[in-house]
């Protein structure tokens, strides 16, 4: 038993609802969380004046109101249109440092975000231009506030699979700057197993791998993603919830699923907070996470998600604390920081 399982076990105060200064208090990472997803409207606006960019929306306003999302592809669409904006290396650090600066107040110690590098090569972005501005500010945040991170190179699964090994390729001279590859953008129609060649060619560069599966896609998704890609994490995987046999097999085989509860009821993956299965997921002995996803669209950080789960469905300080030492435990950091990071949690819940 972990000093953290043996306090909660000990101390009335893990049955309390979880409040917001504990919840802010606890050292957590994220591990699910698209650097695009999180430009919020007013650097949108920001950058489009300084590219000489015509948005088509009047003011921050207007395009908060076009976040009336039905489904991922309808957020998918906005999306892409936004990510317009980012065109220099002074772009894509001014996007990353302002979420960096959120981690900091909401007591992120660690996250490994996601970028789409071909929404941006499609655009004749170069790729130099994308991870020279995204690993400088990564850099400075190690620097300046304390936060260790690890980037991920999201391949579109909505292109084919030749797309991806072009990016691959394009990105090897920068395999210093990044740790994995994953998959994301549109799910249903695109399987895994589409994937299965890039993601052995990344195994065998010795980067990690994830991919988003299980969201609106099928349990077979989630099968595909484990036993043809070979991932390490599942992004998302809440349809897990439809098969008895893969919940127990994710229990048994401590694969962390990177659950994103506010993204998954704006994208009514379930129509209101209080349906949703992640406390429950916890029970059965599944490594569930926090984490934000596409937090700029879909109204809140990581704190905010956190939040959101005590808010509606009760969670209590034991559960806060576990999903915050799963997060810690299914990150890609090495032994000796989920360690310490372990020990801080604890005197958290000591105090």
């Amino acid at each position: 038993m972990s000093g953290f399982e043996h306090i909660l076990q000990n101390t009335r105060a893990a049955a309390e609802l979880a409040d917001e200064a504990f919840l802010r208090a606890l050292p957590k990472t994220e591990l699910h969380l698209h650097l695009e997803g999180s430009l919020e409207p007013e650097l949108m606006f920001e950058l489009a004046a300084r590219n000489g960019i015509q948005l088509p929306y009047q003011d921050v306003d207007q395009i908060r109101q076009a976040y009336n999302f039905t489904n991922l592809q309808s957020f998918l669409d906005i999306y892409y249109q936004c990510a317009d904006v980012l065109r220099t290396e002074q772009d894509f650090y001014d996007l990353t440092w302002a979420y960096l600066q959120r981690c900091h107040d909401e007591g992120v110690v660690h996250i490994e975000p996601f970028f789409d590098p071909q929404t941006h090569t499609e655009r004749g972005i170069a790729m130099e231009t994308v991870l020279d501005g995204i690993s400088r500010a990564l850099a400075d945040g190690q620097e300046q506030l304390g936060i260790s991170s690890g980037l991920i190179l999201c391949f579109l699964r909505h292109l084919s699979e030749e797309a991806a090994f072009v990016t691959l390729e394009q990105a090897i001279p920068y395999l210093h700057l990044f740790i994995g590859v994953g998959l994301d953008s549109s799910e249903l129609g695109n399987p895994p197993e589409k994937f299965a060649k890039v993601f052995a060619a990344a195994a065998e560069l010795g980067l990690h791998r994830v991919a988003h599966a299980g969201e609106e896609g099928p349990i077979a998704y989630i099968e595909g993603a484990l036993d043809v890609l070979n991932v390490e994490r599942i992004d998302h995987g809440v349809r897990c919830t439809d098969s008895e046999a893969m919940m127990t097999r994710l229990a048994a085989e401590g694969i962390p699923l990177t659950v994103c509860p506010l993204s998954n009821t704006r994208l009514k993956v379930y129509q209101h907070m209080s349906e949703h299965p992640i406390l429950q997921l916890l029970q059965r002995g599944l490594c569930v996470t926090v984490n934000a996803d596409d937090p700029a669209f879909f109204g809140g950080y990581l704190l905010a998600n956190y939040q959101a789960l005590a808010d509606h469905l009760g969670m209590t300080r034991g559960q806060a604390a576990q999903l915050a030492a799963n997060s810690i435990q299914a990150s890609f950091i090495a032994v000796e920081q989920k360690t310490l990071l372990l020990e801080k949690l604890e005197q958290v819940i000591a105090a």
